[in-house]
């Protein structure tokens, strides 16, 4: 699947990282994204046919909100702007540490997603970074690194004297969606 992110084109501030546990609540959480924002779709545990689908769908809103979209994981066929992982080729990459985050940038990422910053529903017990660490692990580092996990706008301005290039969030796109469990 190429890429369709021009090259020199600003990486959006905003992401939405999508999931199951958003159910029907995603469509308003795209209809809310600021027009230019991005998407990370995820859904992994939904069946490929029913993944195709809704990444399809997922892309209609995508190109009409000129929004940046990467995926995570396997979606076959055309759509997506680029790739959400930590392999070389990928426009984005998930990091949890200093060296992760250093090995995305070697294999080519333009956007690191560093989580989580603070304790998140999508990793219950997951050990949160905090404003510090997340310091110490996003400092220096040649690209945009995005904030993930806890995160929304007040947040992310608290965060932004770190350099903070922008954040990415769930819950914080559909506030009032019905919460549902995710098989783990």
């Amino acid at each position: 699947m190429p890429p369709r992110h021009p090259r020199n084109a600003p990486l959006p501030r905003r992401w939405l990282m999508t999931d199951e546990r958003l159910g029907d609540a995603l469509w308003n959480a795209l209809e809310a994204l600021p027009r230019g924002s991005g998407v990370v779709f995820r859904h992994y545990a939904t069946p490929s046919a029913d993944r195709r689908a809704l990444f399809d769908r997922v892309v209609r809103i995508a190109r009409r909100k000129r929004l940046t979209l990467v995926v995570a994981g396997s979606v076959p066929g055309r759509g997506a702007d680029g790739r959400h992982e930590r392999r070389a080729g990928a426009l984005t990459a998930p990091v949890h540490s200093r060296r992760e985050a250093v090995a995305a940038v070697r294999a080519g990422a333009k956007l690191l997603f560093a989580s989580p910053i603070y304790a998140t529903r999508s990793h219950p017990g997951t050990r949160a970074l905090g404003r510090v660490r997340f310091g110490l692990m996003s400092r220096g580092l040649p690209i945009p690194v995005i904030a993930l996990g806890g995160m929304d706008e007040r947040r992310w301005r608290a965060l932004r004297p770190l350099g903070v290039y922008g954040w990415a969030g769930i819950d914080a796109w559909a506030p009032d969606q019905k919460r549902i469990a995710v098989p783990t």
